[in-house]
């Protein structure tokens, strides 16, 4: 079992920054992504990094402005997010698995509200 609590959401506006930390106990996993969900569609993946921190992915709506990092204990992950958008409101849930295409545990989320 791996328990994932997401913490850094809120309310920013547009251009503005936020970071989204989440913490892992438990079984780990080789990689820790980040997924969002926004009202009336479906999940979708914003970012993955690997145990190591030496690989990640992104999609392409946020690279250049997101970035994921591992935590010096390795069972934390961050997600800075800068130069935010309105189109970047969504419910963000963090997530553990075995690949980058590997999902197998996820956080209960977290509301990130991006205001024009």
């Amino acid at each position: 079992q791996v328990q994932l609590v997401e913490s850094g959401g809120g309310l920013v506006q547009a251009g503005g920054s936020l970071i989204l930390s989440c913490a892992a106990s438990g079984r780990t996993r080789d990689i820790m992504g980040w997924f969002r969900q926004a009202p009336g569609k479906e999940r979708e993946f914003v970012g993955a990094i690997s145990w190591s921190g030496g690989n990640t992915d992104y999609a392409d709506s946020v690279k250049g402005r997101f970035t994921i990092s591992r935590g010096n204990a390795k069972n934390t992950v961050f997600l800075q997010m800068n130069r935010l958008k309105p189109e970047d409101t969504a419910v963000y849930y963090c997530a553990v698995g075995f690949g980058f295409d590997q999902y197998d545990y996820w956080g209960q989320g977290t509301q990130v509200t991006v205001s024009s």
